[in-house]
């Protein structure tokens, strides 16, 4: 079985590193957002989607997008850390010879050493994520581009915490598993179309071995 991994939200805890990011970006332009629990709509979605919910104009997005790399690419990727039993959960699937890949909205470089940095990256066949242009940065796009490597994913799935993982893979044929313990809304989630919520590590094992044998 091919399982597409997100990042943010679903095998990491990056909050931390990515609303501060946020909110020094926002304030650049005078919007000032002192409960930083505002900004946790940052984690996951595009960069480029998420500056104008909070009034940044169109043609200033891609400064905003700057500034926010000039602290995330140093120290904000850092402020992070894998959620609890995740490298188990990887272990076991490896194992059992799934073949496990990154599929994030992330700069594909930053995904890198991120999950090199925690040890995690030797689990995955490939990491994909976005370019630093805004030529593939939506979940559909990097979603598209792991496909192109990764060739035969008649038996694929997806594993996410957010409605654009359930919708990015939807446009591929992929179903989705979704996480509660992430940064998205789980009716959000459902509403888009995802094949079942796991709430911990165990549940989500549970469930990928239902889909291996069509019973999800």
């Amino acid at each position: 079985m091919v399982i597409l991994f997100d990042l943010d939200g679903t095998l990491t805890d990056s909050g931390e590193g990515i609303t501060k990011c946020a909110q020094l970006a926002l304030e650049h332009f005078g919007i000032r957002v002192e409960d930083r629990n505002q900004l946790r709509i940052f984690v996951g979605p595009p960069l480029r989607e998420s500056f104008p919910k909070f009034g940044v104009p169109e043609d200033q997005v891609e400064e905003a997008v700057r500034i926010f790399r000039s602290r995330y690419l140093t120290v904000g990727k850092f402020e992070n850390r894998p959620y609890p039993g995740i490298r188990e959960l990887l272990e076991t699937l490896r194992n059992q010879g799934h073949r496990l890949f990154v599929a994030t909205s992330k700069p594909e470089t930053t995904a890198v050493e991120i999950l090199e940095k925690f040890r995690l990256s030797d689990y995955f066949e490939r990491i994909c994520g976005a370019s630093m242009d805004s030529g593939r940065d939506s979940k559909e796009a990097v979603i598209a581009y792991l496909l192109e490597l990764a060739g035969n994913v008649e038996d694929a799935v997806m594993v996410g915490d957010t409605e654009f993982d359930v919708i990015g893979a939807s446009a591929h044929g992929i179903p989705t598993i979704g996480v509660s313990w992430g940064y998205g809304d789980i009716e959000a989630m459902e509403r888009a179309g995802a094949a079942a919520i796991a709430h911990d590590t165990e549940e989500l094992l549970a469930l990928l071995e239902k889909y291996r044998n069509n019973e999800l």
